[in-house]
């Protein structure tokens, strides 16, 4: 009974999602700020105010479209967001004429470590955004326990933390109303050098399952997270 009702919930919400991604597109400035609040951008902001650039996580939860954007809108970093470009080239410009309204810089992720490594030569303070949920090949990935389920993971958040030493920020959403989110932040870890193998990658994860325990309905559960199994 409640896998059927989380089922109808997540149905509803996603239907919703795809009206307000494309309402996105029109949105005037006024309208973004109706649809969405920040509450603490104080914190990545206070990275950038002490000379540092930062690695921002996020999963696939609430409308995290809305949440791409409006970072960059409210952070003082250039928001370098990593990503799988879609095979439609006609999606691909459509979600791309919003994501980059506010001047996020997107950043295929065949080029990441490439175009990462440009802007922080150049000594320019970014923020290196990445979604933690998506799913890498079963050789390549972190494999740990996510919601019950042995699950491989992305290791890019940790890799750039680590290889530069850039404070680990969570970007969390939550759904205030229909059409109305909130974002917030949370620092994982200040001195990524310092962590263990593995640590950054589980602390972000298990970030991301606590919000989905509690509102599991706004989590992208179409996304076939689980089509591998452990080598």
């Amino acid at each position: 009974k409640e896998v059927k009702q989380i089922s109808k919930q997540f149905f509803r919400f996603l239907a919703d999602m795809m009206v307000e991604s494309v309402k996105a597109i029109s949105m005037s400035e006024k309208d973004w700020a109706k649809a969405f609040k920040t509450t603490n951008i104080d914190l990545p902001n206070s990275y950038f105010e002490k000379g540092q650039s930062t690695v921002t996580v996020l999963g696939h939860f609430g409308n995290w479209e809305y949440l791409v954007s409006a970072y960059s809108r409210d952070a003082k970093h250039t928001i370098l967001g990593v990503y799988k470009p879609l095979h439609n080239e006609g999606f691909e410009k459509l979600f791309a004429s919003y994501r980059c309204k506010f001047g996020m810089v997107l950043v295929p992720l065949t080029k990441a470590y490439e175009v990462v490594g440009d802007y922080l030569k150049r000594g320019e303070k970014v923020s290196i955004m990445l979604i933690g949920d998506q799913t890498p090949s079963a050789d390549r990935g972190y494999w740990m326990n996510f919601l019950n389920q042995d699950t491989p993971v992305f290791r890019g958040a940790e890799k750039f933390a680590v290889q530069y030493n850039l404070p680990v920020i969570y970007a969390s959403l939550d759904r205030v109303k229909r059409g109305e989110y909130s974002m917030s932040f949370k620092l994982l870890f200040d001195e990524p050098k310092k962590t263990k193998e593995g640590e950054i990658t589980e602390a972000h994860v298990k970030a991301l399952e606590q919000q989905i325990v509690r509102k599991p309905h706004l989590w992208l559960w179409s996304h076939k997270r689980w089509k591998h199994k452990r080598p």
